[in-house]
């Protein structure tokens, strides 16, 4: 255990990045950058950051903030649940809580969209309390080093993990030594092509003696994606266009999108598109002009890979009655509302719409 723990604390003195939130003990601006940095790589991380932190310095002015500008801001993030649980654990904090951050580790556990590892690296940052990080890093720092076989995506190798780190945690700086061991997973333990030859840890790594650095983490579970099929129908009359905010509990809740016809596959003409049950029924047949398809879009999620594909069609007239979840909207105002991802490629886009035959 101390010869890890001395290892890797040596090459951290040598290695430590230079990053805006390191050696930060607000636990506001600490808990913001754990939660972008959820799923998120530091050079993607970093531009969001900032701009949080410009925005809403304190958690009062981010929980006072409107929601829609919530979203704009954290757009090109993906995973918005984290923008939206964000927003309602600062209102918590703000309202609740009288604008103070939970001190106790079980505290900081019970704020929305706060999980064991973002717990205690809020808690040992910004209290140094004994509390190790167990993140993706983590994960495969341990399991090469150690050579555990043991699965860290089912309950008992989490639980093993979970030990093992706490164990291994230097309670005398357990702030450092948590960013250590993970900038030592990202830096230097990477997943893919890890700088072996010239890691201090290697005499006693297990995997790199055994020639099996490209076996650990172990994972038990094959991801399946679900294929989804999306049409997005870009209306335009004038200078006009129509878009709505999508309330379902499925994918991107809460950010914008076109009129949506879905199916479980491509439907390869504009006829067919317009014979659909769930063609929007305030679109009359006879106001429908010229239309244009774009070229196929596609974007993975963790479980889903959307296919998308963008119809702007022009009207003839005005929509005369048009439902109170539509929002219409100039064209250029069109960037100051929150997108998919995969919606925002379509607008960036400068090619040529494609014409079907």
């Amino acid at each position: 255990m101390d010869i890890f723990q001395n290892q890797l604390m040596d090459w951290y003195q040598q290695h430590d990045r230079p990053l805006p939130w390191k050696e930060e003990k607000d636990p506001y601006l600490i808990w913001l950058s754990e939660i972008i940095l959820q799923q998120t790589r530091v050079a993607q991380g970093l531009p969001y950051f900032e701009k949080f932190k410009a925005h809403y310095p304190d958690v009062t002015s981010l929980a006072n903030a409107a929601a829609d500008e919530v979203m704009k801001l954290w757009e090109g993030l993906g995973y918005y649940s984290r923008a939206r649980n964000m927003h309602a654990t600062a209102k918590y904090i703000s309202q609740d809580l009288g604008g103070h951050f939970p001190t106790t580790y079980k505290d900081i556990l019970s704020l929305k969209g706060v999980g064991p590892y973002t717990a205690a690296a809020i808690s040992s940052f910004a209290f140094g309390l004994p509390h190790a990080v167990v993140d993706g890093n983590v994960y495969r720092v341990l399991a090469r080093y150690f050579g555990i076989d043991t699965p860290i995506d089912q309950t008992p190798g989490k639980k093993r993990f979970a030990e093992l780190a706490q164990a291994l945690l230097d309670t005398s700086q357990p702030g450092r030594y948590n960013q250590a061991i993970m900038d030592f997973g990202a830096v230097q333990c990477v997943p893919k092509s890890p700088k072996c030859t010239a890691c201090p840890l290697q005499d006693c790594c297990q995997a790199f003696q055994e020639d099996q650095i490209e076996r650990y983490p172990v994972k038990s579970k094959k991801l399946v994606k679900k294929d989804r099929f999306f049409h997005f129908l870009v209306f335009e009359h004038e200078d006009t266009t129509f878009i709505q905010r999508r309330e379902s509990k499925d994918i991107w809740l809460h950010l914008y999108q076109f009129p949506l016809i879905e199916s479980d596959q491509f439907i390869k003409t504009f006829s067919a598109l317009q014979q659909q049950s769930d063609w929007p029924n305030w679109i009359p047949q006879p106001t429908v002009g010229e239309w244009s398809l774009s070229k196929p879009f596609k974007q993975e999620l963790t479980h889903q890979r959307i296919h998308a594909f963008f119809f702007k069609i022009s009207l003839k007239a005005a929509p005369k009655s048009i439902p109170t979840e539509i929002v219409t909207t100039e064209r250029e105002n069109l960037t100051k509302f929150a997108f998919p991802k995969i919606i925002d490629l379509y607008l960036k886009d400068n090619s040529l719409y494609l014409k079907l035959l």
